[in-house]
């Protein structure tokens, strides 16, 4: 259970450029002596986001990234609109600086024009909030983060991680019956998309990790685009692209809890304009679960949005193959959420690929769910978490996919309890599945806790709620969430398409031609 066999070292990182593992002077690639919280939910998240960014004064200091930002989503009731929550400590002195993702133009229906607003309103208040298209081509900035420091206050600095943007779609609390502002999805989700999500809260020296992930990317000196019509754009719109100078990092908060944290990114290596910090990227992410999945011997258990990349789930393979006592549950999407059919159908081919992989290596240690609410409604499952025989722990914004693992940025934590009793792995674990199994967030059930009566309890919910629909949904409804996941064929000609359509847009490799070949990162 000690960090040291489950962590990266620094070398193990694989990115010298970066100062994130040498900062403190201890010789360690993590932080001790941290206190972290899942926040279940994207209505647990907003409702302590807005509390913590309306204790801030003057002179303390927001810094946040974004992959998509709606300026009139609501994070916690009437008055709480995104461009007002952080317009407001603008306004009263509190120095905002924020990066979010450029995105893809207009008409390929991301989130330009809502980014750009978001940019152009909290500037108007006096916030530093800059557009940020330093990525590789086709990739995005889907870093998820806040820090929020408060100088001659430390104990209250916290920093937020995990995969919940400030955008429509994502305040959705445990009833899963959507956000009243929502976004446009697949039909099957219906007008409001139900919305499972995480993110994590983090308090202690971990802030400081989270901290100087965001300086090192507001500090890169190359252009914010190298488009020119967007640099003309911004001209002509006079959205301010000066970067201005940060104030000094503070010296981490004090420690405040048993929880070890280790900060991983995904940058990819790019041609023009790479990144200082990172020229070569890093692929810590990807070698962090690389390293903890070498050691699971009982149960891995994964809540992810995409899951399709057979390359990515080869470890998985691995180390079902050489553990034959070892679990893996999966929780995902019933269904894609791309509206456009021709996207739907690469989804579909890649995630089966993926499960091709894995039912090879595990049979039936192998099970892959969905979610739906009381109504019958898919549940979008967006969450990116893993757990790995409960002792250790990722929340991030990072997917089981080559995209994430090595195309776009990423940011996830992963947490080790070094308490006597370690509990924070296993808890995180049982709230989520206790949910799941019982329909509703009464509590942990403690039938959980053991690893293979948690695979069975899974497979009977899951069992009773397909035979009941089976059935013509007549009685009762069980309680449970939980549908047996199976995987859209995609059959004849449409396989190649989808196939190229796959690995060119949905998920493509950017990691350097030899690591490729071998399949390394």
């Amino acid at each position: 259970m000690t960090p040291d066999s489950w962590f990266l070292s620094a070398d193990e990182r694989g990115n010298p450029a970066t100062a994130i593992d040498r900062r403190r002077g201890d010789g360690l690639a993590w932080t001790r002596g941290n206190l972290a919280r899942p926040l279940v939910h994207g209505a647990a998240y907003f409702h302590e986001l807005v509390e913590v960014l309306n204790g801030t004064r003057a002179g303390d200091v927001v810094m946040f990234t974004d992959w998509r930002g709606d300026p009139d989503e609501r994070l916690d009731g009437p008055r709480t609109q995104v461009t007002k929550v952080l317009g407001d400590a603008a306004r009263r002195g509190v120095l905002v600086y924020g990066l979010l993702w450029r995105s893809h133009p207009d008409w390929l229906h991301f989130s330009s024009p809502q980014n750009r607003q978001l940019a152009e309103e909290l500037q108007a208040a006096g916030a530093h909030v800059l557009l940020d298209m330093r990525v590789r081509f086709g990739g995005s900035h889907h870093q998820k983060m806040f820090v929020v420091r408060h100088p001659g206050r430390p104990e209250r600095d916290v920093a937020f991680v995990g995969g919940i943007d400030l955008c429509r779609g994502r305040n959705d609390d445990a009833e899963h019956r959507g956000d009243p502002l929502a976004p446009p999805m697949a039909e099957v989700y219906g007008p409001n998309p139900p919305w499972h999500d995480i993110q994590l809260a983090l308090r202690g020296p971990a802030v400081g990790d989270i901290e100087h992930v965001f300086r090192e990317r507001w500090t890169d000196p190359s252009p914010l685009s190298l488009n020119l019509v967007d640099r003309l754009r911004d001209r002509l719109s006079r959205l301010r692209t000066e970067v201005p100078v940060l104030p000094g990092q503070l010296p981490d908060p004090p420690a405040c809890g048993p929880h070890s944290v280790q900060t991983l990114r995904t940058y990819p290596r790019r041609r023009l304009g790479r990144y200082p910090f990172a020229p070569r990227g890093e692929r810590s992410i990807a070698r962090g679960y690389l390293k903890s999945l070498a050691r699971a011997r009982q149960l891995i258990y994964v809540e992810d949005q995409y899951l399709w990349s057979a390359r990515v789930i080869r470890p998985f393979a691995q180390a079902l193959r050489s553990n034959p006592e070892l679990r893996l549950i999966c929780v995902v999407p019933l269904a894609p959420d791309a509206a456009s059919p021709t996207i739907s159908m690469a989804e579909s081919w890649g995630r089966k690929q993926a499960m091709k992989v894995l039912g090879r290596a595990g049979g039936d240690r192998v099970a892959v769910y969905g979610l739906e609410n009381a109504a019958g409604t898919p549940i979008y499952v967006h969450a990116k978490s893993c757990v790995v025989d409960d002792a250790w722990a990722t929340v991030g914004s990072d997917n089981f996919n080559l995209r994430s693992w090595t195309y776009d940025s990423e940011l996830t934590c992963a947490v080790v309890d070094e308490s006597a009793d370690p509990e924070y792995a296993r808890d995180l674990r049982l709230e989520l599945m206790s949910e799941h199994l019982s329909g509703d967030a009464a509590g942990p059930d403690a039938r959980l806790r053991d690893p293979k009566t948690a695979f069975d309890l899974f497979a009977a919910a899951a069992k009773e709620l397909d035979d009941w629909h089976e059935a013509g949904a007549t009685g009762p409804r069980p309680r449970t969430r939980l549908r047996r996941y199976v995987p859209p064929k995609v059959r004849g000609w449409r396989r190649l398409p989808a196939r190229l359509i796959y690995e060119l847009i949905c998920d493509p490799d950017g990691r350097p031609g030899a690591l490729r070949l071998r399949n390394r990162f």
